[in-house]
């Protein structure tokens, strides 16, 4: 049994209900819709700003962790929090996340790439999102190859491994293929009853 308040933007305590009612309320003023959070989400500039714009709203730090783990997120992103919230979306843990994403999407690139890539997501498992933000990139290639030299000859010049830390996390965050499958089921059953 867990008992959680929060402080408003007012300072004054409220109720974790009270505190998700207005953080729904909110999101709307972040994002319209789904496919605009995944956008959002997909690429570290706009993720880093998302996340500065939510803070300034009164939504950070010691918020969001209680929130997390009050839907038994605290192996998933704040992504999934603010999916669950407003679009009651279930929470993909980290892992599952990058398990799915290996096996759709690093097939594209070649071995050299494949590894680094593998040890970011490998990285982003463990440590959280933090792990893909674009200002982590060069302790990133410090932890894997040691020198930025030693990179530059496994993977090409600096711009083709941004481009390629950057390029791999659009895809890190697109709907799940059994969403997918099951919207389109849902399409075709709801076609079918038109027709019936």
């Amino acid at each position: 049994m867990m008992a959680t308040s929060f402080y408003g933007v007012d300072e004054k305590l409220i109720s974790s209900v009270e505190y998700l009612r207005r953080m729904f309320g909110d999101l709307s003023e972040f994002f319209r819709n789904e496919n605009e959070l995944r956008a959002i989400w997909s690429r570290s500039d706009t993720r880093k700003a998302f996340q500065q714009r939510l803070v300034e709203k009164g939504y950070g730090g010691a918020h969001l962790a209680n929130l997390r783990r009050m839907i038994d997120a605290d192996d998933s992103d704040l992504f999934d929090v603010l999916a669950y919230i407003a679009f009651a979306l279930a929470s993909t843990k980290r892992q599952e996340r990058v398990s799915e994403h290996k096996s759709r999407n690093l097939s594209q690139y070649d071995y050299k790439q494949q590894a680094f890539l593998d040890f970011v997501l490998s990285q982003y498992s463990k440590e959280g999102v933090g792990e893909l933000d674009q200002d982590n990139l060069h302790s990133l290639l410090g932890l894997k190859y040691q020198r930025i030299s030693d990179a530059a000859a496994e993977l090409g010049s600096v711009a083709n491994i941004k481009a390629l830390f950057i390029g791999f996390q659009e895809h890190l965050y697109a709907q799940r293929r059994r969403r997918d499958f099951f919207a389109l089921l849902s399409a075709w059953i709801r076609l079918f009853n038109i027709w019936a």
